[in-house]
């Protein structure tokens, strides 16, 4: 804000690689600057990756809102929409890796920084084991031979949750191989995973449009939607698909100090992975609801996309699509783990963490923090494991992560608004290219105020305990407040943490400049 001691650009000065504008901030480069354009923009895109989640939760949703569950999609995607927003404007600001960390401490001070940072490496681990086991939603129904564990398949089922956790955690150490060893293979397989990410969503949309039983119209109607209750509630269950998928546009803004250009592309890349995964998202929802074979049997909301995919576009065809989501599967997980290595390594070069030493460490052979890139894998193939064979495993450890995504973005968004309230406006600048920062102006502060509300609402609809959400097989009463008793404890985590590290937080902060202090 107007009271941060950083030096804003203030003309066109500014190189490329970014190491002159990183020492502002106090901090050397240590990140190689290997992430272009797109690279930042398939970041974003890929975390939030509408092929791994909306075939992933298409059956929840619609199994609880029917085929009005569609409606959900525009309402959080206009609601996420003002997160961006307020987030692009950050990130022109401070483009610095560990962005909800950097951008809370800096708007809130040292305790809100640290919390919104420590909640979104717990909600990243979390995230990450939850992409992971999403294989099991595409692998068997390509290959029998995919199901290693049992015979049922189905990810709700003890067999599929088990086979799950196995596909899984070899997923996991692929990705920390890859992500520790190389930025710029990873940027790679990142970028060209994203390519086909978004020819497949295209070819989906067009092949099952081409196979249509009925009309877009039929997001008009309320088929399937489970009334008994009115029609609120189900709807807002349902809204745990689109509030899951549309989650992780930040993560482009984590590879600020490996972007060229940071101050003029993040922004960018951040709303541009938004958009198009929201129209992306919202085209496919529509082409499935319009060529499932029944709305009304039961196996749409039971078996989801993978189930339309094979039975309308034929054996050959829809198999050869579902290889190409489980690419995405793939890219996506390899992306959540960039992003979580990235805030690790952020806090622990404050020395706020935990083996703070040992985490900020760059290896000289490869660029990357290997320690903090393999304690996430680790971590989440721990989530994983002791969850074998749970059927809920899946919708619960989704809840979970998101709730703690969403209150992470609050503790950015929350501080935001609280200073405009203060009348302290973002400080105006120039970027790389020598254009104005990215700014609302005058919208700042409507649109800040819908994304806090929004936010808000969100994360205590995730956080609300359902037994049909954590709990569907009925194993024991205390699954149905998950999400409470996780976020206790990273609460209380969290502040044993804290106390444990704040002296050497506050000597650390004595050397970098900051806009707010605790």
């Amino acid at each position: 804000m107007s009271a941060s001691t950083e030096t804003l650009p203030s003309n066109g000065s500014l190189s490329s690689d970014g190491a002159e504008d990183l020492r502002t901030f106090g901090y050397p480069q240590q990140l190689s600057r290997r992430v272009g354009s797109y690279a930042s923009f398939a970041a974003g895109f890929s975390f939030v990756s509408i092929l791994t989640t909306v075939f992933q939760l298409f059956g929840l949703g619609f199994s609880f809102g029917g085929t009005a569950f569609f409606w959900t999609w525009p309402a959080v995607l206009v609601g996420q929409l003002t997160v961006a927003l307020c987030f692009a404007e950050l990130a022109a600001r401070y483009p610095l890796s560990g962005a909800i960390y950097q951008w809370a401490r800096r708007l809130g001070g040292a305790v809100v920084g640290w919390f919104a940072g420590w909640t979104m490496v717990i909600a990243q681990i979390i995230t990450l084991a939850t992409a992971a086991i999403a294989l099991q939603v595409v692998l068997p129904a390509v290959w029998s031979g995919f199901q290693l564990v049992g015979t049922d398949s189905t990810l709700a089922s003890r067999d599929g949750a088990a086979n799950a956790v196995v596909l899984g955690c070899i997923l996991l150490v692929a990705t920390t191989v890859l992500n520790a060893t190389s930025v710029r293979t990873t940027a790679i397989v990142n970028s060209a995973g994203v390519t086909c990410e978004l020819v497949g969503v295209v070819l989906i949309i067009i092949l099952l449009a081409s196979h249509a039983e009925r009309g877009p119209s039929v997001v008009l109607h309320t088929t399937n939607l489970d009334s008994s209750t009115g029609y609120v509630v189900p709807l807002l269950i349902s809204a745990l698909m689109a509030a899951y998928v549309l989650v992780g546009f930040d993560s482009a803004g984590e590879l600020s100090e490996e972007t060229h250009k940071p101050r003029a592309t993040t922004p960018r890349t951040i709303l541009r992975a938004v958009i198009a995964s929201g129209i992306g998202g919202a085209f496919l929802i529509i082409a499935a609801l319009m060529a499932a074979p029944s709305l009304t049997d039961g196996d749409l909301a039971g078996q989801g996309l993978p189930y339309v995919l094979t039975s309308r576009l034929g054996t050959t065809t829809g198999k050869l699509l579902l290889l190409d989501v489980a690419l995405a599967v793939c890219v996506c997980t390899l992306a959540i783990q960039t992003a979580a290595a990235r805030m690790i390594f952020s806090m622990a070069r404050d020395n706020v963490l935990p083996f703070s030493a040992k985490l900020r460490q760059v290896s000289d052979r490869t660029g990357t923090p290997v320690a903090a890139t393999i304690v996430p894998g680790v971590l989440a193939g721990f989530c994983l494991v002791v969850n074998v064979g749970n059927a809920g495993l899946f919708l619960g450890l989704a809840s979970v992560c998101i709730m703690l995504l969403y209150l992470a973005y609050l503790m950015v968004t929350a501080p935001l608004l609280i200073q405009r309230f203060k009348g302290n406006p973002l400080t105006a600048g120039v970027d790389e290219d020598g254009r104005p920062l990215f700014s609302l102006g005058r919208a700042g502060l409507f649109v800040n105020i819908v994304a806090v509300t929004y936010g808000l609402a969100m994360a205590i609809n995730l956080g609300l305990p359902r037994a049909e959400v954590y709990d569907p097989a009925g194993e024991g009463w205390y699954l149905h407040y998950l999400p409470l008793i996780t976020l206790a404890i990273v609460a209380i985590g969290g502040l044993i943490a804290y106390r444990t590290q704040h002296s050497r937080y506050h000597a650390s902060i004595g050397t970098v400049a900051v806009g707010a202090e605790a």
